[in-house]
């Protein structure tokens, strides 16, 4: 963000029935009458900049508007892209974003050339009519339906499967991708949605957060509620007997259902969690996976992009029912026998949607979630990554996270200011990063063959 508003008045505002969050919007074009009503709204941050175009510039054209952040300086507020800014000042513009195709037929030929063999996730729709290389489509489900929660809802609450507006807005999305698509063969597959809050590992109320969130909720309000009190009435012949089990003391099933406080007591309650929650996950994979066989029959439905810190295994196994590949982003220095035991049990193949290696060597303030000391280190390390990738039998692939590095004063929705990219915000490939993408792409079936 620059450090400027405008009038909200001014400004497109988001509607009920937007299907994709504000990190992944298109651009917002600002109109002459809202450059009108330009104020400064931050001196820190505009002092960032030792230059911004004016609007009416021929690089003005690059402005965007956020109308909503997730984290950072500022929580709106006018933006300004200096790498499709640079793509111009690159490949020229002949006609009106003329640059852009220039930059989309280089990209691919990158691709190509470096030996990637698809897009991953957050491929741009612009490369969904290609012919070249086959790419991964991606959508959100968002909308007006009710939600649930973790209790440590990172990016957002956790959508309510069981109202049924969550299924209206699912089916939404799907004919959606489905037009943008157009039953194209290069398209592998769809990833919906990313890195939700399903609970954390470290103790099981953080992992049966949603269940121990829930059951306070008022079943009126709450149809995941509704359900929970419905599975427990169906296995405990009255209220006397789930205390027992459960060391509480509920009056009635109508105080139950009104909501109720508890901790976990013992092994019984534990047991009833996981039966709530596969039951919650169940719905949610099961309603997204329906839309998609829906709409586009003849693509995989890649998962939800489990982070790592957000996978309990009752959510991750509900998962496998319906969706055709698990997909896990995960911000290691690579994957550890250890760690990936469970994939035997699941025996269901499986895809790294995120992961990236950075260092502070490229002048960027932030290496990223994983750290090197310089670009040769950085592809060393990717390679090493990508090498227990191919070694272990249940991963098809991983996708790195992302194409270009982040702007040095941090990206607009939560200020991530990484070196992750493969280019630089100069569209410049950083040379040890492709050739280790090259070396390794050389030998990855063959390496991959003698496991």
């Amino acid at each position: 963000m620059t450090g400027y508003d405008y009038d909200a008045s001014t400004i497109e505002q988001r509607r009920a029935d937007d299907l994709t969050p504000e990190d992944s919007k298109d651009k917002i074009v600002i109109s002459e009458a809202a450059q009108e009503t330009r104020h400064l709204v931050s001196e820190t941050r505009a002092d960032m900049f030792e230059w911004l175009p004016k609007h009416s510039d021929p690089l003005g054209n690059h402005y965007d508007y956020n109308r909503d952040a997730h984290s950072g300086p500022l929580l709106k507020g006018e933006v300004f892209s200096f790498y499709s800014a640079n793509l111009e000042r690159k490949y020229g513009e002949s006609e009106p974003e003329s640059y852009l195709r220039q930059w989309e037929k280089v990209t691919v030929d990158r691709m190509l050339s470096w030996g990637f063999t698809s897009l991953g996730n957050w491929t741009d729709p612009k490369f969904y009519n290609n012919k070249r290389i086959p790419y991964f489509a991606n959508g959100w489900i968002i909308g007006n339906f009710k939600t649930v929660s973790s209790g440590n809802d990172f990016w957002g609450g956790l959508p309510d499967p069981f109202d049924p507006v969550f299924k209206e807005r699912a089916l939404v999305t799907a004919k959606a991708i489905a037009a943008e698509v157009n039953n194209s063969p290069w398209c592998v597959g769809v990833f919906i949605d990313n890195e939700k809050s399903w609970g954390r590992s470290e103790t099981k109320e953080s992992e049966y957060g949603i269940v121990l969130n829930t059951l306070t909720r008022d079943g009126a309000d709450s149809p995941t509620k509704a359900k929970f009190t419905e599975l427990m009435k169906a296995k405990y012949p009255d209220i006397a007997a789930l205390n027992t089990a459960w060391g509480t003391s509920v009056d009635s099933w109508a105080e139950f259902q009104k909501g109720v406080k508890t901790g976990i007591n013992n092994d019984a309650q534990v047991q009833d969690f996981s039966l709530l929650f596969t039951s919650y996950a169940e719905e949610y994979f099961k309603i997204v996976e329906a839309a998609l066989r829906q709409y586009l029959p003849n693509h995989m439905y890649m998962g939800v992009r489990f982070a790592d810190w957000g996978m309990p295994m009752d959510v991750v196994k509900a998962s496998t029912k319906y969706a055709d590949v698990v997909s896990y982003n995960f911000y290691k220095e690579g994957l550890t026998a250890n760690k990936w035991k469970f994939l035997a049990e699941l025996d269901k193949p499986s895809i790294i949607g995120e992961f990236h290696v950075g260092t502070t060597a490229s002048g960027l303030f932030h290496p990223g979630l994983v750290h090197a000391a310089n670009q040769e280190d950085r592809a060393k390390m990717y390679k090493e990554y990508m090498q227990t990738v191919i070694d272990n039998p249940y991963f098809i692939g991983a996708h790195w996270f992302q194409y270009m590095d982040s702007p040095v004063t941090g990206r607009s929705y939560d200020g991530e200011n990484y070196n992750v990219g493969f280019v630089s915000v100069t569209d410049t490939p950083y040379a040890p990063m492709v050739k280790a993408a090259k070396e390794l792409h050389r030998e990855m079936y063959t390496r991959r063959a003698k496991k």
